[in-house]
């Protein structure tokens, strides 16, 4: 028998460095009369840093094999088969969603990859067990797709003795996913592709404030950005005492959503739905801004004809705006359309309804369309990581981990973060790249009217504002499960990267 007293508990040091590891695999797509024949590579690359401790210049240990590792960070890359110079010139499209705390899962699922989670024409996924098919909407046919998981998503893990939260904060996260850009560019010969970033909610954020650290820190260029369900002006969203900014900003999706419920009155509900945003935004840049900047200084009378009027355009009753002082915030409006009814509507799509214990509380439980939608998407990435692209892992696929209710605002302190400026820098560095902007009308996370606001605050110069392209989908945050929006999106989405 061994000698007990001579055995020794491993210390922290002496746990194995984080190895990478990728798997290839190759597969076929058929879209139409065109047969795409891929590579797919998935796994992990381990990001690193030096270390003084161990890397001394002169001593032999310099450079990347003296580097500390601090974490790994998994993709999944779609490769098409052409020839190598041509493959090298290819575009390139890296991809990451938001939260913060999300996976890459919605864009590589829902729209961008060789497979999708299919759903209705509405964006009902069924009932599990969920499936997987080919996706005839991918961007595959005009460019290479990197899916990226950020730090504490997905597979992405810090190195042992590493703290998760030195991750977990605005710049930090551009450090890393940034690293990463540089790190797959340079290893895979990609220097010569025209490159693009696709981001989603908090992605949009990381995708403008990247747009520059990636000029800046590792002198890469973008050709282009597409930014889904715009977030980068925090104080648009933030329904904070003393910011009346989101109130304005939020009616005309309360109107869209009081429309597509049946909530309105039929001087309204009878009209298109396009001309019911139109008047609700009309009437919110206008008078209704005009009355929450006076505050309490704001004539009775006055208050009584914005409240007939807000209550007009939302759906809601004039009583219960009155009681919240004209200023009805996200979750009221959740739980209040259609309390009667014993519904809630969802935040990401507030075509989709909920159910409560209750009707009598403030706040919906639950976000109805997040429920209706992340069982599929999950179902759907872990499949695809064993079934299709022959990757294995005890480790759980985090697709949606909560990192926002930790997550540091470092260098925003007692403001709002706006990454609206980086955006502005980047674009004024380099005047050829190109913005793709997609809003969906019924999104309760990042109103499509605070997106406008957003962009026309930017201090963008007047030569510049046409590099800019908005479109406008009837779908919520991920307008792509809305079958019309898919298609009209995907055709979108082609055309900008097909443009240089």
């Amino acid at each position: 028998m061994p000698n007990d007293a001579a055995r020794t508990e491993p210390k922290p040091g002496d746990q194995p460095a984080p190895v990478e590891r990728i798997v290839s695999t190759e597969h076929k797509l058929q879209i139409g009369k065109r047969t795409l024949e891929y590579t797919a590579t998935c796994g992990t690359l381990v990001l690193r840093e030096p270390d003084a401790g161990e890397a001394k210049a002169g001593d032999g240990k310099e450079g990347y094999k003296g580097e500390k590792a601090r974490a790994t960070v998994f993709f999944i890359a779609y490769t098409l088969k052409t020839g190598k110079k041509d493959a090298q010139q290819r575009p390139l499209t890296f991809s990451f969603n938001g939260g913060p705390g999300s996976s890459s899962v919605w864009l590589h699922l829902g729209l961008l990859g060789p497979q999708r989670v299919p759903c209705d024409d509405k964006g009902h996924c069924g009932a599990p067990p969920h499936q997987l098919t080919d996706n005839e909407y991918s961007l595959l046919t005009d460019s290479d797709l990197v899916f990226i998981d950020p730090v504490g998503t997905g597979h992405s893990r810090v190195a042992e003795g590493e703290k998760p939260a030195e991750f977990h904060d605005y710049q930090r996260d551009l450090d890393s996913v940034g690293e990463f850009i540089r790190l797959y560019v340079t290893r895979n010969e990609r220097w010569g592709s025209p490159k693009y970033l696709i981001g989603e909610s908090y992605g949009t954020t990381r995708a403008a404030g990247l747009a520059r650290h990636l000029q800046e820190k590792h002198d890469i260029y973008l050709n282009g950005l597409m930014l889904v369900s715009l977030a980068m002006d925090f104080q648009t969203l933030s329904f904070d005492h003393g910011n009346d900014l989101p109130y304005p900003l939020y009616l005309p999706t309360y109107a869209a959503t009081a429309w597509y419920h049946q909530a309105l009155r039929p001087t309204l509900q009878n009209k298109p739905l396009k001309e019911v945003v139109a008047a609700a935004e009309a009437f919110a840049n206008g008078d209704y801004t005009l009355a929450l900047m006076q505050g309490s200084r704001l004539p009775e009378a006055e208050r009584q004809h914005i409240a007939e009027q807000v209550a007009m355009y939302s759906g809601l009753s004039i009583e219960f705006v009155l009681r919240c002082r004209l200023r009805v915030d996200e979750f009221r409006f959740f739980k209040e359309l259609l309390r009667a009814r014993g519904q809630t509507v969802g935040r990401l799509d507030s075509r989709f309804l909920g159910l409560d214990k209750d009707d009598a509380g403030e706040h919906p439980e639950e976000d109805a369309s997040m429920n209706q939608l992340i069982g599929a998407y999950a179902s759907g990435i872990n499949r695809l990581l064993v079934e299709k692209l022959d990757y294995r892992s005890d480790s759980p696929y985090l697709v949606h981990a909560p990192l926002w209710k930790t997550w540091s605002w470092k260098g925003f302190e007692n403001k709002y973060i706006a990454a609206g400026d980086s955006l502005r820098r980047a674009l004024h560095a380099n005047p050829d790249m190109r913005v793709y902007v997609a809003s969906g009308y019924y999104d309760l996370a990042t109103p499509h009217a605070a997106g406008d606001y957003t962009l026309s605050h930017l201090g963008l110069h007047h030569s510049l504002q046409d590099r800019i392209q908005v479109s406008y989908f009837e779908g919520g945050h991920m307008m792509y499960i809305h079958q019309p929006s898919l298609a009209r999106m995907a055709g979108e989405l082609r055309a900008f990267v097909g443009q240089g």
